[in-house]
């Protein structure tokens, strides 16, 4: 595909490293010289210098025959108004952008095809927000992916000694809960991944990705570890954007603090929040944070924009006592520096974004991609189409589908029934597949599985 980039930060940065890893043309476009020469070296890809919402800048990075427009800048007047001209110009086929405020998203029919012609809208907040908000509902959780509409969740866990099944084959987890459906995707160990079968050992400290149906869930984590009792006090460093949005959700079921330091938005979260109780003051003030008791704090969520404030107070308030500590981090190159230890679960906004922007970029109908590993895998729904003599999935039984090495099928979705993924369950036309792919180069192939032949028309 011909792709344009509109914005050479951390999202367009990284989003165009995963798609350039798949052979895909793509152009960047920012005002920031030294970022892009940096992009074009490391990525060997097409780069322009100009404002992404000028017309000419537009025409120079290819926008006449491009099958894609993603707007990613700072600015969301910029983003949206590069896809009006986009539009009107050019006519590209598909504009996605990102947009933050929620002064635009709140207005029904602004984005409309005859009014800001937008075609997918991407709010990074809400998808960290729904990110943590997960995480926060799952104690012990690494990450919780959601699937079909919520009825399926993807959960990464970390194996602990002591669990019911460590030092166990996986085949011993069907025979010791036989009233529980469930499949491991995918298992790493030491960072490296390993693909699950019947006589596979758990280790302790392995991370452990399984499936199941969103009721079942909390049954099978209790079997790789002790069942963490559930979150009810939360402290929040950073009254941005999402740390509101977290507060706002969590408020009325948890006990929530949120520590600003910033006086006048301190003074706007108290007018708009309803029973969280608002701080002003450093989220690094040892004094403050043992006024408010942080020894007694189930879950500490450092969400400023600022790297080293983050990290800084997740260290301190663990070492004072924070059961847990959940940290946002930008620079993705710390994160894997930093989850594990005293910090133990480290976000990348980036990447809990990019997900959302590859479901419009895979081929075939799928419907949701989730970046995993920071960008190493990825699990991935997609809807299969046409009969046994148009399609390689639909009047199969999952155990004669041709999967790509290193995929596999974690379940299948049917209306509002959960098949868990077992050799003889046959795909029908309509079904929601659930796939976790370990190995990136074998994407085209999962996406050919579910583009239907000639003979469906």
């Amino acid at each position: 595909m011909k792709i344009i980039i509109l914005g050479a930060g951390q999202v367009g940065g990284t989003l165009a490293e995963h798609l350039a890893r798949e052979e895909n043309d793509i152009t960047v476009v920012d005002t920031d010289n030294e970022r892009l020469r940096e992009l074009h070296t490391r990525l060997d890809i097409r780069t322009v210098s100009g404002a992404g919402s000028y017309p000419m800048v537009l025409r120079q990075a290819g926008c006449e025959d491009a099958d894609m427009l993603i707007a990613v800048t700072n600015s969301d007047e910029v983003n949206m108004i590069a896809c009006q001209v986009a539009h009107t110009l050019f006519r590209t086929p598909t504009k996605i952008a990102r947009v933050r405020a929620t002064a635009y998203l709140t207005r029904k029919g602004l984005f409309a095809h005859d009014a800001v012609p937008i075609d997918v809208l991407i709010s990074p907040e809400q998808v960290v927000t729904d990110h943590i908000r997960r995480l926060i509902e799952h104690p012990g959780a690494l990450q919780v992916l959601e699937f079909a509409s919520g009825l399926v969740q993807l959960v990464a866990v970390k194996a602990f000694y002591g669990g019911p099944l460590v030092g166990q084959e996986l085949g011993f987890l069907r025979r010791h809960m036989p009233s529980v459906d469930t499949r491991v995707a995918a298992i790493y160990r030491r960072n490296r991944p390993i693909i699950p079968r019947g006589d596979t050992v758990i280790e302790a400290d392995d991370e452990v990705f399984f499936i199941a149906a969103r009721r079942d869930i909390r049954a099978v984590m209790s079997e790789l570890r002790r069942l963490d009792r559930d979150f009810r006090r939360v402290m929040i460093a950073g009254g941005g954007n999402i740390g509101e949005r977290l507060a706002e959700h969590l408020e009325h079921s948890h006990q929530v603090k949120i520590i600003e330091h910033n006086l006048d938005r301190c003074t706007q979260l108290s007018e708009r929040l309803d029973r969280t109780v608002v701080l002003h003051g450093s989220a690094t003030a040892k004094r403050l944070l043992e006024e408010e008791n942080i020894e007694d704090c189930d879950i500490f969520c450092a969400l400023t924009n600022d790297d080293e404030v983050n990290i800084m107070s997740s260290m301190l308030a663990k070492r004072m006592g924070a059961k847990k500590v959940l940290t946002l981090i930008n620079n993705a190159a710390y994160v894997d520096l930093v989850q594990g230890g005293e910090i133990d679960i480290a976000i990348s906004p980036q990447q809990a974004t990019i997900g959302s922007l590859l479901t419009h970029v895979r081929r075939g109908d799928i419907v949701n991609v989730h970046s995993l590993r920071r960008g190493a895998a990825e699990a991935i729904e997609a809807i299969a189409h046409g009969d046994t003599q148009s399609s390689k999935v639909v009047g199969r039984a999952i155990g004669d589908i041709d999967l790509p090495q290193g995929t596999t099928i974690g379940a299948v979705v049917r209306g509002k029934e959960v098949l868990i993924a077992h050799d003889d369950v046959v795909v029908a036309s309509g079904d929601h597949v659930i796939l976790f792919v370990i190995d990136k180069r074998r994407l085209r192939d999962v996406e050919r599985l579910f583009q239907v032949g000639l003979t469906f028309f």
